[in-house]
């Protein structure tokens, strides 16, 4: 390559790469930090039977259900007092052989905590449809928005978020013998 094409390329080289300078974060800028998740496993387990009665066989079961993932993520918004979020509940499913019909609708909820304080939760109905012969599937659900408010005192990290599934006294008196507390 001769000495004066070279001198070309070394001066067009950075001309060409100027309007990529401002693509990316800003100096300094960084991702929001998020919530931590934790499952309880009392709560990240559901079996529905049919009927009542304190034995069940496996004859009686509608269907179970555990919660497998729960991931999520933050970005900064528009709002400086609002952190943006959102997250998503990976659930494993098995339908039972007294489930009619092939659709369900599970409750899942997402509470948003602040050191041992529940300060709000809500219930998603997630809704899901087994093929013909299939009877376990994996699936996630759709991203679940959330607005966490924020200060200079009070970042993503100061909260917390438990997933799990709305589970009747029942299930969850069940579920709390199965795993031992």
């Amino acid at each position: 390559m001769s000495s004066r094409l070279r001198s070309v390329v070394r001066l067009c080289v950075p001309i060409l790469l100027l309007p990529l300078f401002g693509c990316g974060p800003g100096r300094n800028a960084f991702a929001p930090v998020c919530p931590t998740v934790r499952l309880i496993p009392a709560l990240a387990d559901m079996t529905r039977y049919a009927g009542n009665g304190p034995a069940h066989d496996v004859t009686d079961l509608i269907l179970q259900a555990r919660v497998v993932a729960v991931n999520g993520s933050c970005a900064n918004g528009d709002d400086k007092a609002v952190l943006p979020a959102k997250v998503q509940v990976s659930i494993s499913l098995q339908r039972g052989p007294a489930m009619s019909g092939r659709e369900a609708d599970v409750p899942v909820f997402l509470a948003v905590t602040e050191g041992e304080t529940v300060r709000d939760k809500r219930v998603f109905p997630v809704h899901v449809v087994f093929p013909p012969n299939v009877d376990r599937l994996t699936m996630t659900s759709p991203a679940i928005d959330l607005d966490l408010p924020v200060s200079a005192t009070v970042s993503g990290a100061s909260y917390g978020i438990i997933a799990g599934f709305q589970l009747s006294p029942d299930e969850l008196a069940a579920n709390r013998r199965a795993v031992g507390g």
